[in-house]
């Protein structure tokens, strides 16, 4: 049976899920028939490992239909998905974008292989659009690919060197969706600290955070999806302190809280800066709440080392915690330093996390009491300034910024 549309699955970030919403657009267009398309995620073994998991489920459930593999671990490594038997075509991260690749897969015209070198790509895709995301949150890709290359990271070599959106395309993006109703927009890609190094007179981040307040009044909130602490510029600070709009709430890539273990990581920032960082934000503005990555169990961390990441959270005041367990990457220089034993990884990785839930428990006894506005997520949930989730006992519209007061909690939400 002929599909007007391909079946999706994407794993991964928010970026994986922004250009799929950009590919179904682009697989519409080109009339591609019954087809799968996987969009992959190379961040750890584990996320590979489920992607050809899903790979494998797709093909029973669909017989019939061509599968299609893209994304970052396709990018990375596309021989392997190629020998997979469910496997018809795997397509590159700079090829998914491109409409002749959509138009020669409803064809017949692409070659069952189609991943070019990544590096060479120097332009982000034409590929903006306009509400990916729910009604109320929409996402906008400003930068993609990473310069950087820290030791345990596979990224760049899926997603390229950066390369950043101008800042007059992102603004006139962000007012076509504060025109069709959006009143939170998240500003995301690979490096987000990185952009506009590529751009003319190499703006920093917070001028463009500063431009679209400026120039898009009636946008009630901006969020950033990840920064890199140490790259933050001072006007992005300017804006933390002045801008109400700017939301109190920024996620950092710190990954480890020992000093060595940066330095084999090859971070750009050490101990010592993550934790001035965040008491200047908190100084800058006292309600910010803090999210973060934490690696557990890199290469030669010791119990030592680990205790000076799990001691992180309390000194830099971590609310909302990614953990991941440390997995090495092939190709990788991690891959190949002395590895942590996978029990010890493990045990690690679930005192992080137990450090994060009580963080995160802290944070909901504190607003007990409090009127937030709250951006409604469904008839009965929202998100707070800080991304914390509110629980409705009545339903309120859906996408509508509503100021309630938080009467208590329960399950990692508030209640309101």
């Amino acid at each position: 049976m002929d599909r007007k549309v391909p079946i999706f699955s994407t794993h991964g970030c928010r970026l994986n899920a922004y250009e799929t919403e950009a590919m179904k657009d682009l697989a519409t267009r080109a009339g591609l028939g019954d087809a799968v398309i996987v969009n992959t995620c190379a961040v750890t073994a584990e996320a590979v490992r489920k992607a050809r998991q899903d790979i494998r489920r797709l093909r029973r459930e669909n017989p019939g239909a061509r599968i299609v593999v893209t994304g970052c671990a396709a990018q990375t490594d596309p021989e392997s998905f190629a020998a997979m038997g469910e496997v018809d075509h795997v397509i590159g991260n700079a090829e998914k974008m491109s409409p002749a690749t959509w138009g020669g897969l409803a064809t017949g015209a692409t070659e069952p292989v189609a991943v070019d070198d990544i590096m060479s790509v120097t332009e982000t895709a034409g590929h903006l659009i306009d509400g990916f995301g729910t009604r109320s949150r929409a996402y906008v890709q400003i930068q993609n690919g990473c310069d950087h290359r820290c030791t345990f990271c596979i990224i760049p070599f899926g997603r390229g060197n950066s390369r950043s959106v101008p800042a007059g395309v992102v603004v006139e993006q962000i007012r076509r969706l504060v025109e069709r109703g959006y009143n939170e927009v998240v500003l995301t890609g690979v490096d987000l600290t990185s952009w506009g190094a590529d751009l003319p007179g190499e703006p920093p981040l917070g001028d463009l955070v500063r431009r679209v307040l400026k120039l898009v009044p009636e946008l009630p909130r901006l969020r950033l999806s990840s920064i890199d602490s140490i790259e933050a510029d001072p006007a992005l600070m300017v804006a933390l302190a002045e801008e109400e709009r700017f939301m109190p709430h920024l996620h950092l890539s710190l990954q480890a809280g020992d000093d060595m273990i940066l330095k084999r990581m090859k971070r750009r920032h050490l101990r010592a800066d993550a934790i001035r960082f965040c008491a200047e934000a908190r100084r800058l503005r006292p309600d910010i709440v803090f999210g973060a990555d934490i690696i557990a169990g890199f290469p030669t961390e010791t119990e030592a080392m680990f205790e000076n990441s799990l001691a992180l959270v309390e000194e830099c005041g971590l609310t909302w915690l990614h953990v991941f367990p440390y997995s090495p990457r092939p190709g990788t220089p991690a891959a190949r330093m002395p590895q942590v034993d996978g029990t010890a990884i493990r045990a690690r990785a679930a005192r992080l996390r137990a450090a994060g839930e009580a963080a995160v428990e802290r944070h909901l006894a504190g607003q007990i009491g409090r009127e937030h506005p709250i951006l409604m997520e469904s008839p009965l949930m929202g998100r707070t300034e800080h991304f914390a989730e509110v629980d409705f006992a009545a339903p309120r519209p859906e996408g509508s910024i509503v100021t309630a007061r938080i009467t208590g909690r329960a399950g990692g939400r508030l209640c309101a």
